[in-house]
């Protein structure tokens, strides 16, 4: 399995995105949407504008 995108309807009926890693470990998932082309243009922002993303530490030393 290759890391990937899931998206699925949670049980309030909203779109959630989540990302697998190729363990099939859930890494993340996202808020809910109202409309499923909302969770596909999360994925697409993701992809297109996070590939050299600053990390920030904000946890107590």
């Amino acid at each position: 399995m290759a890391y990937r995108f899931e998206i699925f309807k949670d049980k309030a009926g909203e779109f959630r995105v989540r990302f697998r890693a190729s363990n099939g470990e859930i890494m993340f998932s996202s808020e809910g949407y109202s409309a499923k082309a909302s969770a596909k243009k999360m994925i697409e922002s993701i992809k297109k504008n996070a590939p050299d993303a600053d990390v920030v530490d904000e946890s107590a030393a």
